[in-house]
């Protein structure tokens, strides 16, 4: 399989190492700086670049129907647009704000559990969410991805970054040194508190499933999430 990273940072670098030990080839490396390019060399196309420029990739991508594995967070307010034209041009479009392995069963845990907990309207619920210093975003898109399924399956209506009305649930956002990212669901009343909650060691797991997720959408058409991947109802 001929990849391009675009986008070629931190996770770029290990989405290459690990993608060469699995047998590949990296035909493209995109910097954010970097112009032009000529995507059509590629097999399927990584995104991990910055908010800003995430968003000319993938539609560049899609327009020469490159399928694109999306990673970058920042950048949603144009997903429905990137969405249309990989529909117009009837190629692959997946967009994760986590592509581990352990985090997408984690979000499966967090629905299942904000489904429980809905019955109990004592318990109010938080997230704190905590990545490196280098992080352009806040919250993680997976704090978002987070928020949005205690949403789908409570009263809650929205979120906001720190404090909260009562219908919205509340994101803590924490930069501290090189943390990979760590998560955590709290649920707490004056009685107890119940939690659940991810810690990543490394980048590494976000870059096995970005390639996972490479290999499996080649000669398909549609958009699709990590769920599709890993087979997650």
């Amino acid at each position: 399989m001929k990849i391009a990273l675009l986008g070629y940072g931190k996770m770029g670098k290990i989405i290459e190492q690990i993608a060469t030990e699995r047998g590949h080839e990296i035909v493209l490396k995109v910097d954010d700086a970097q112009t032009p390019y000529d995507i059509r060399v590629a097999d399927v196309a990584i995104e991990f670049s910055t908010p800003h420029s995430a968003f000319a990739n993938i539609s560049n991508a899609l327009t020469h129907q490159v399928p694109v594995i999306a990673g970058t967070t920042g950048w949603l307010a144009q997903y429905e647009e990137a969405v249309a034209i990989c529909k117009a041009h009837k190629t692959a479009f997946l967009y994760a704000s986590n592509f581990s392995i352990g985090v997408n069963v984690f979000f499966a845990l967090n629905s299942a559990l904000a489904k429980l907990m809905s019955r109990f309207n004592n318990y109010k619920v938080g997230i704190e969410e905590i990545h490196h210093t280098q992080k352009l975003d806040a919250p993680s898109g997976t704090a978002i991805t987070l928020a949005e399924g205690i949403i789908a399956e409570t009263d809650y209506t929205g979120w906001q970054l720190g404090n909260a009305p009562a219908n919205e649930i509340p994101i803590e956002a924490k930069r501290i040194g090189n943390t990979p990212g760590t998560h955590i669901i709290t649920y707490n009343s004056e009685v107890d508190t119940l939690e659940i909650k991810h810690t990543a060691h490394n980048r590494n797991g976000f870059a096995l499933g970005a390639v996972l997720a490479a290999e499996w959408i080649i000669g398909k058409e549609g958009v699709f999430g990590m769920k599709d991947v890993l087979d997650i109802k």
